[in-house]
């Protein structure tokens, strides 16, 4: 009786192990993985890229809108403007002379 379940046994594993993927299938499959897993990466390194490039353009506006409303605020005298601004082209660059 010892033989008979030991003979099924071993069948039966040898059944299950064969039935397993064969190395070629496991070598494609590992590579599909990796080349999935390469793309995904660089998808969203782009995006980062455009998030990046947005936030720049954005404080660039930002930057610009500020500058604009800041002279705007010169001009109708809500606050007074630092003493480099008052000075005329000329004496800026008699100035910059001096300090070389």
């Amino acid at each position: 009786m010892k033989k008979p379940i030991a003979l099924l046994l071993a069948g039966v594993v040898g059944f299950i192990y064969a039935c397993g993927p064969s190395a070629k299938e496991k070598e494609e499959k590992r590579i599909q993985d990796s080349i999935r897993v390469a793309d995904s990466i660089t998808l969203v390194q782009g995006e980062q890229r455009r998030i990046a490039d947005s936030i720049t353009k954005a404080q660039e506006a930002k930057k610009m809108a500020d500058s604009i409303a800041h002279q705007d605020s010169i001009k109708k005298r809500l606050f007074k403007p630092k003493k480099a601004e008052m000075m005329k082209p000329e004496t800026k660059k008699k100035e910059a002379k001096k300090k070389k």
